[in-house]
């Protein structure tokens, strides 16, 4: 079995504990008006422009988004960094995209690098079949789990799916014992309205287990907007700016009545 991925990033530091390896899974279910990753969506490979200038003239390169490997290749990725990872308590991460899109090979290879002595982390936006879940957590240490908005109208207008199955899957995850840091985005004009950021503290609040361990504040920011050029996908953030410092500052505070661990970023 082989998985379809789009980006591997080494000396990852932001995407759980430690030094880790990222694996970045094609397809997602949901279609998220600031995505960063856009080229994550599509569940097959895709052709990217490239634009690239040599003093005053414009050459345009096509690279490949998606290549498949096996489990045997994330192996053998992992192995090359096995002592950074090792001495820094990190691991292996599988983003996206939303990997539980490939959940079968997801699976095999969680289980491989369990058995080969890895820490496993998956980030995940929360929509999937509750089997598919099931299935991972004796496999995975960790889980990076989105909560972007709790009004379900205005969750199926901006990421095109309804946040039900979402909240479900956060409940299963969290009563597995499985630990668990929450990833909300800060979306100024889109989800940073005090009536949202209010319902989710509460909701925080009230399923706070030991093994919540952390709430991750994500700024918008703008790194994605070249790509949707590139990919000719309309850009439906055109206009919108990244919170200032002291605007995520503010809510650090607020999200701090919590209890939980609070970071600003990743």
């Amino acid at each position: 079995m082989k998985g379809l991925i789009f980006s591997v990033k080494r000396y990852s530091i932001h995407d759980g504990p430690g030094i880790r390896v990222t694996f970045f899974m094609k397809g997602c279910p949901l279609s998220c008006w600031w995505c960063h990753n856009p080229e994550g969506i599509s569940p097959v490979p895709e052709k990217i422009e490239l634009a690239e200038k040599v003093g005053e003239n414009e050459f345009i390169k096509i690279e490949d988004a998606g290549k498949y490997l096996s489990v045997d290749d994330m192996l053998n990725i992992l192995e090359k960094e096995r002592i950074f990872i090792s001495e820094s308590g990190g691991g292996v991460t599988f983003s996206g995209g939303e990997p539980m899109q490939q959940s079968g090979f997801l699976l095999e290879a969680l289980e491989a690098c369990k058995k080969n002595g890895y820490h496993t982390a998956v980030d995940t936006s929360g929509y999937s079949l509750p089997a598919t879940y099931s299935a991972i957590i004796p496999y995975t240490d960790l889980f990076l789990f989105d909560i972007k908005h709790l009004d379900n109208e205005k969750h199926e207008r901006y990421t095109s799916v309804s946040n039900t199955l979402i909240i479900n899957n956060f409940k299963l995850i969290l009563d597995s014992g499985t630990d668990v840091m929450v990833r909300i985005p800060v979306i100024p004009g889109y989800n940073d309205d005090d009536y949202n950021l209010e319902k989710i503290r509460s909701f925080l609040i009230g399923n706070r287990a030991d093994n919540l361990k952390k709430i991750s504040l994500l700024p918008y920011h703008r790194i994605g907007s070249s790509k949707y050029k590139r990919l000719h996908i309309p850009d439906r953030m055109k206009g919108v700016e990244p919170p200032s410092a002291a605007r995520m500052s503010e809510l650090k505070g607020f999200f701090a009545e919590t209890g939980i661990k609070i970071k600003i970023g990743g």
